[in-house]
Formats: structure tokens, sequence, C-alpha cells
């Protein structure tokens, strides 16, 4: 390979050789060094000094340069210079591999070997069959792994760090006498909060403890929107229905309680849950803390009164727009659940209405003579019965699943209002604070004019004007965060609300559709039965007539008997 370095070298051997005389010395008779290192390597050495002198440029014209003739004038004859050659570009200068390997070994690799259909390993790089480069490998689309990954959706740190809980109430049964009678339930929590002493445990408890923890709660946090239990009820507080659709409400309360940013680690929420002497523990507490029960416990630690008979008038727009919001939202649940509740009692009366019709069937097919008639007759008497089942069921699901949710939301709306009220007792308090200020400060202005003949009396209003400063900077930071909160908490409603209908809209169709997916698959195996070639051996098959028995012996015959018996 041709050295790129020599075109170089040999300039400046030329350069340095043009520039000493003939005996050795440079200009003006110096002394040059010795340019044998010079001439050995193609540049100057570095172990010897070098001087440096000022000698004249001169540019020579190098052959094959591919910048053009950047030297000597090459000037034609009529004068212009000829046009400059386009510079070549540069080859990429081809390196040996280097290996570990020794010599043979890839050889003997490679007999011992199978081949290799892509001949990875070949050297050369060409393809010795076709004669020309080798061609790279076929790429195969990428399919679809049959492996599906069990690992679950990455969550943030912040839900990562925060405690989980799962809150079943179960086992509803009835304690107590005919005076005292009431329905206890266990609630069986698992969590993985430090706070609790252990990660599973159960206790039980009855409604009034859900609905103590409801008010403690709103007691305890003002502004926040508390999930509310379901409203009590005096009549047919005992029926199978009603004691089951209050226990899917008490434990989804529970669980939007414990799902609760900020009410998940109140301390009550974790008496109600762990507690085994729980209504000792209350009274205990109570006792404690007496002034509990109202959000007066916050707003009276200041010392103001947050009563007032004057109507509020909201002064804040996005606040405004909210309440119009929820008056209208809570007029259109309610119209909705009482048509939800006419389809129920529809779906009622349409299952009464098959097992009436079905009774009928059966009655018409014990007095028909004909066998072929009367088999069928009873099979669709025993449809109608499981149809009555169908309806009965889905209206139950209907109750359970939609129902339930609306509900749930007319009693939310009520429990933000009662959020607003408690702003509108802080806004009160901020301003009977201002009020109660601005009188001391008028007491104290007074005697400021008065002189210093009543200094004593200056001093005690001074500390009472500071006092009621302290009250309206706390009145206000209060309403202040609790309009903060509130904005928060209202579009976790809302985000909740959504997600709460979608799935309870998508739970009541597929209901509807597996209730009518089983009705059709029901009356299809009827007609089934009814195209089928033996009639008589599909549905009934009367009893074969023994001849040593009487005559009216026979199945109808008996019927027929009890028939005449009842119209007796």
């Amino acid at each position: 390979m041709e050295d790129p370095w020599a075109e170089i070298g040999a300039g400046a051997s030329q350069i340095g050789s043009s520039s000493q005389g003939d005996d050795g010395t440079g200009p003006g008779g110096t002394s040059a060094p010795s340019t044998s290192t010079t001439a050995a390597s193609g540049r100057p050495s570095r172990l010897t000094p070098r001087r440096l002198v000022a000698q004249p440029t001169r540019l020579q014209a190098v052959e094959d340069d591919p910048l053009g003739p950047l030297g000597a004038s090459t000037t034609g004859a009529d004068g212009s210079l000829p046009p400059l050659a386009p510079p070549v570009p540069p080859v990429k200068e081809q390196l040996p591999l280097r290996t570990t390997m020794p010599a043979g070994a890839g050889a003997a690799a490679k007999r011992s070997s199978p081949p290799d259909p892509h001949r990875i390993d070949d050297d050369d790089g060409f393809d010795q069959q076709s004669a020309g480069p080798r061609q790279p490998p076929p790429v195969q689309a990428a399919q679809p792994s049959p492996i599906r990954s069990t690992m679950q959706p990455s969550v943030s740190l912040e839900q990562a760090a925060k405690p989980s809980f799962q809150i079943s109430v179960g086992d509803p049964h009835k304690v107590g006498d005919l005076t005292s009678s009431h329905i206890v339930y266990s609630v069986r929590t698992k969590t993985t909060s430090k706070a609790y002493k252990q990660g599973e445990f159960e206790v039980k408890r009855r409604y009034r403890d859900f609905l103590w923890l409801y008010n403690t709660l709103h007691a305890n946090n003002p502004g926040v929107v508390v999930p509310p239990p379901p409203e009590k009820q005096a009549v047919g507080r005992f029926e199978s229905n009603f004691v089951e659709a209050r226990r899917a409400a008490l434990e989804k309360m529970l669980n939007k309680t414990a799902a609760h940013p900020t009410l998940q680690h109140d301390a009550d929420l974790k008496l109600f849950l762990e507690s085994e002497a729980f209504n000792i523990d209350v009274k205990h507490k109570e006792r404690k803390e007496p002034s509990l029960g109202e959000s007066k416990s916050m707003l009276s630690s200041f010392g103001i009164n947050v009563g007032s008979t004057n109507k509020f008038v909201e002064q804040d727009d996005w606040f405004h727009e909210r309440k119009v919001y929820l008056d209208a939202l809570e007029n259109q649940l309610k119209a909705l659940l009482k048509a939800i509740d006419g389809m129920v009692v529809q779906r009622k009366a349409m299952a009464e209405a098959a097992g009436d019709f079905s009774a009928s069937l059966h009655a018409l097919s014990t007095v028909e003579l004909s066998p072929t008639l009367s088999g069928p007759l009873d099979a669709l008497s025993d449809l109608q019965i499981m149809i009555r089942d169908v309806y009965d069921r889905q209206a139950q699901q209907d109750v359970l699943t939609f129902g339930i949710i609306i509900e749930e939301y007319i009693r939310l709306i009520g429990s933000v209002k009662q959020a607003f009220t408690q702003r509108q007792k802080a806004f009160y308090s901020w301003h009977t604070a201002e009020s109660e200020l601005q009188k001391r400060k008028a007491s104290q202005d007074k005697l400021l004019r008065q002189g210093k003949s009543q200094q004593d009396r200056l001093n005690q209003v001074s500390a009472e004007v500071a006092d009621a400063e302290r009250k309206v900077h706390q009145a206000r930071l209060l309403f202040e965060d609790m309009g903060r909160l509130m904005r928060s908490e209202l579009d976790r409603f809302e985000r909740e609300k959504v997600e709460d209908f979608k799935s309870g809209v998508e739970t009541f169709l597929e209901g509807a559709v597996e209730a009518q997916k089983e009705l059709i698959e029901k009356w299809e195996t009827f007609l089934m039965q009814l195209d089928a070639e033996d009639d008589e051996t599909v549905f009934y098959r009367p009893p074969v007539i023994q001849t040593n028995k009487p005559a009216g012996d026979t199945a109808v015959d008996r019927a027929r008997a009890r028939i005449d018996e009842d119209s007796d």
C-alpha cells in the first residue's frame, strides 16, 4: 500500500537539502545540524535542538497533487489558466482484523461445526457460488409473542407509597329482642398501613356505628366530601333485599373513605375499623372531646360564634356555578331513581304475571285428554317458572348495580352541600371576627383620645385588639383553606362520578343482555323440543295402563278427580 506520508517526507527532505550548502553549513557559513535522523524518518528529530532561521518560501509543483497546481504558474501559450481538476474522494483504508485465536483455529472450527446457512464466518465477505458480494440474510416480520406478560402496569411513586385498603362488609344477621332488634355486620379489613396493629382484622358493627363515623369525619375534616352511609328506614328494614342493598352501600362507603387521601389518615377511621370495644372507646373519646359532633369544634376553638341569621351571598362565581350545577344534578338523579324504581316494579309485576301464567298452564295440562298436547303445556308451564325467576333476578340486579349508584350520588350531593354549609360558617366566623376587631379598635381609639389617665384600661384594650386581630387572621386562613380544599374535592367528585356511572351503566347493560340471552336460550330449547319428531317422548309420557287396574285409574282421571274435589 502506498505510504500517505511519502510525498510530505520527500518535500521536507528537498527543502532541507536546499537550505544547506555543499559543505553542510547553512547560509552565512553556519554549521547546520545533522540531518541523518531527518533523512531516515522523513521528519526532524526531537532529540536535538533545532534552530529556526527564516528562509524564503519556494512553491514547487507537485506531480499528481490531488489539490491541483498550486505551485509554479502553468499558464498556456495564450496566457490562460488550465481548468482545475476535481478533488479525488478519499478511499477508506482497509485495516486487517485482529483476533486472539491461533492460526488455523477458524478453519478447524468451520470443519467441525455444521455449515452456517448465512455464511457469517467468511473472511472475504463474498459469495463463492455467485462470485459476488454476499447477500444479507432475509429478515422475517415480527410476530406477536404467544406468551402474555403477567406484569402489572407501573404506578407512580406517590401511589405506591400510599397505604392500600380492602374492606368487605358481610354476614348480616339479626340480633336482639323485639324492642332492640338490629342488624350486625362483619367488617373485614386488609391493609398495608403501618398505623394498624395487624394487616388483616375483623370487627362487628351496626348501622348507627357507620352513622357515627360519617358525622365524626365531617366534624374532623371541614370542607372534605365524606362518603355518606345509606339512609335510615323504619319499615321493612329486615327484608332480605333491603339488607343486601344496605350492606353493599356500607361496603362502598368504607372503601371510598379509606381510599381518600385525607380521610384514610383520620384517627376515628382507625378506631372504627380496628377497635374491639368500640362503644367503650367512643364514650371515652366523647368525654375527652365534649364539643365533637359539629364543625363548631374547629371554629369554636377560636372563640367565634358560627351561627348567623343573615342569608349567605356567594361572592365566588366558581362556587356559585357549582352550587347551581349540584342542585340541577340532584333533581335529575332523583327523577332517574324514580324511573328505575318504576322499572323494577314492572319487572316484579312481569315475574308475578309469569308465575300466574305458569299455574294456569299447569292446571290446563292436567285436564287435557291428549298427551301430545298436555306434555307441551306442562313444559311451557315450567318454562314460565324459569322466566319468572329471570325477571326477579334482573329486578334485584338493577337495584344493586345502577340503582345503588344513583342513591349513593344523591347522598354524596348532600355531603357536598354540607361542606358548602361549613364554608359558609367559616365565612360568617371571619366577618364576625372582623366586626369584633372593629369594636375593639374603636374602644382603643377612644381611650387614646382621653390621654394617659386610662393607661391600665388602654393596655387591656390593646391586648384585646391584638387577640381580635389574631382571630381574624385565623378565621380568614380557615376560610381560604376550605375554599382551596373544596375545589380539589369537587374535582375529585366529578372524576369519581364519571368512573362510577360508566361502570354502573356497563354492569346494568351486561346484566340486561345476559338476561335476554338466557330467555332466548330457554325459548329456543322449547321450540326445538316442539319440532322433535316424537313429541310424546320429549315432553310427557303417560303411564302405561295395566289390564288388572280398574277403569278410571289413569293420570288424567286422577287429575279430573282432584279438580272435581276442588270445585266441590
